[in-house]
């Protein structure tokens, strides 16, 4: 899986469509925790394609939220994205707002840890660290049984994304609260410049 665009286009073409720093903030931090799976699951050769497909995988939703997934192909399509890519951006709102189902490994990580990492996101933000850094896969576990915390990250999704992959819960937490970690500082510095280079 070859990506048709470099990662300084991606964020370009990102930037072009999210302006919110939260938005930028979770696509970076998808990007970062795709990565980290790549290079753990044996993926590390398409390491770049996997970044990428997580930093543009929202890039319709600040300025088409009702469009979800729709929109996307025409934006990526004129951004110059592959076909390739612009599925596996599009199957990971498989069952929600699109009817394309994840079938690449890739895609089913995309599909099980994009909600999942607002929730650990959520979460983080609850500890006096602010960080994911001491976060333990318990303390994760009580915020994903209280549905009234960070309501609008899906439960179901993030446990059918689980058992796409064949893994335990506790596995994909254990993950991905991992793969937060390897980018946590990044994507902090990445965001900072950001907000500073906008409000220039």
């Amino acid at each position: 899986m070859q990506s048709q665009i470099t990662r300084e286009q991606a964020f370009a073409l990102l930037k072009k469509y999210n302006a919110e720093s939260f938005h930028i903030r979770h696509a970076l931090t998808v990007e970062g925790v795709m990565r980290w799976y790549a290079r753990e699951l044996g993926y590390g050769q398409e390491e770049e394609y996997w970044g990428i497909t997580g930093l543009l995988h929202d890039i319709d939703f600040e300025q088409y939220p009702d469009q979800h997934c729709r929109k996307a192909p025409e934006l990526l399509r004129e951004g110059g994205v592959g076909e390739d890519m612009i599925r596996s951006v599009c199957s990971h709102g498989y069952g929600l707002c699109s009817d394309i189902e994840p079938e690449h490994q890739m895609e089913k990580v995309l599909f099980a840890t994009d909600e999942l990492t607002g929730l650990i996101g959520a979460a983080a933000l609850m500890r006096p660290s602010k960080s994911v850094m001491d976060m333990e896969v318990k303390s994760l576990k009580k915020k994903f049984k209280d549905k009234r915390f960070a309501a609008g990250c899906s439960r179901e999704v993030i446990e059918k994304g689980a058992h796409i992959l064949g893994w335990e819960l506790n596995d994909l937490f254990e993950k991905t609260i991992q793969a937060m970690r390897s980018c946590e500082q990044e994507v902090n510095d990445a965001v900072d410049a950001y907000d500073q280079m906008k409000g220039n």
